[in-house]
């Protein structure tokens, strides 16, 4: 729904930028960690905070990386005491992604008490040699020890991240990660092809022809993961995402991420710390990629804001299309123009047709959705609707 200017907002990212070691492919602002930057961070996050708080009243909060269970507990401790302090607590979803090589059951305690009560764990593949090739500092073991000690500490509401189409990854040994990822029994899978982003090291590779991009390979891989999550009672409500079927208020899996639905069906959101990006009553913000700048703003008592950015409501209405277009459900007309006040259906007529005619995209009198093929491809078929 539109934003009504006096109303707070419900959705809150925190990027924490520290990582163990930069991942081969990985093309988010993040940096390796330090024990004196990460203390000036955290001080700089609470300033942060306390700047915003008075407009938000999170359902949803998301702190993703880097690495934010790198964080020692001292540190988590005195985030959530800022959060409490502030009223930011006791969100509906409140999530932290982990490296299951910095999980420890005093600090899966701590975040459940404090509130956290969803963890997404970064593990990408379960082969030791994906692993290495990825440049994952965890293990394979290190998985499955982590996953134990977050359901001991009460956690009942868990992502799984995989990767596929990683070089290297034979079509057997993804069949294989995918059946002991769903023997984990966890509530939730997400899991992307490798994209080779610009200034990673596997771009590098890629261009200096050490490995080749199967693209069958990776539409195989794509359908197998599809069919072995169906099979095993995971509703596929994106793309990427799966969740255990149940329902929830609106039509997606209750165990959905709902904090990523209200990205895809173009919410306001606050976004805090190095290179957050948020959507706040129109305008687009963007902080600083850089953690030091960073701070020397927040330390001065002022956002550390880089760019803001005001579309014109149809520039802004064809991204909202886009992005919604990614999950199983498309659009439905109504909803659509409650949240842009255009009307789909005839603004995009002539894409509407052109996806149906290719075979990626169904429509009815109610709303208009892609078909499995057209997810697949949802990128090419989202670029249509960008005004």
């Amino acid at each position: 729904m539109r934003q009504s200017p006096n109303d707070p907002v419900t959705s809150l990212y925190v990027h924490v930028p520290f990582c163990a070691r930069k991942c081969e492919y990985c093309a988010f602002y993040s940096e390796a960690s330090d024990g004196e930057v990460i203390e000036r961070y955290v001080r700089a996050l609470q300033r942060e905070m306390d700047l915003v708080a008075s407009d938000l009243r999170p359902n949803t909060i998301f702190f993703g990386g880097g690495t934010p269970s790198l964080l020692n507990l001292r540190q988590w401790e005195s985030i959530l005491q800022t959060m409490n302090r502030l009223g930011l607590g006791g969100a509906a979803e409140w999530t932290v992604e982990c490296n299951p090589a910095t999980v420890s059951l005093d600090k899966a305690r701590l975040l459940r008490t404090g509130g956290v009560n969803r963890i997404s764990m970064g593990v990408q593949s379960l082969d030791e040699s994906l692993l290495d090739r990825l440049g994952r500092v965890h293990s394979r073991g290190t998985v499955f020890k982590s996953f134990d000690i977050l359901r001991a500490a009460g956690f009942d509401n868990i992502n799984i991240d995989l990767m596929f189409d990683i070089p290297g990854q034979s079509r057997e040994v993804w069949k294989k990660t995918l059946t002991e990822a769903v023997a984990m029994g966890s509530e939730h899978l997400s899991s992307y092809e490798v994209i080779y982003e610009e200034d990673t090291p596997l771009y590098a590779q890629l261009n200096a022809g050490e490995f080749d991009v199967d693209e069958n390979l990776a539409c195989d891989m794509y359908e197998d993961l599809v069919t072995a999550l169906d099979a095993a009672g995971f509703q596929q409500y994106e793309v990427a995402n799966f969740a255990r079927r149940g329902l929830g208020d609106v039509g997606i899996p209750r165990r959905a991420c709902h904090h990523n639905v209200n990205y895809w069906r173009g919410g306001s959101f606050y976004g805090l710390g190095p290179s957050a990006a948020g959507y706040v009553r129109g305008v687009r913000t963007k902080n600083w990629s850089n953690t030091r700048l960073y701070c020397e703003q927040l330390e001065q008592g002022k956002r550390a804001i880089e760019s803001r950015e005001e579309l014109p409501p149809m520039a802004r209405a064809g991204e909202i299309a886009a992005f919604g277009l990614r999950m199983n459900t498309g659009w439905p007309f109504e909803q659509f123009q409650r949240v842009t006040g255009r009307d789909l259906s005839t603004e995009w007529s002539g894409e509407i047709r052109n996806l149906v005619e290719r075979g990626w995209g169904v429509r009815d009198d109610q709303q208009f959705r892609l078909t499995p093929t057209g997810l697949r491809f949802a990128d090419a078929a989202a670029e249509l609707f960008l005004r």
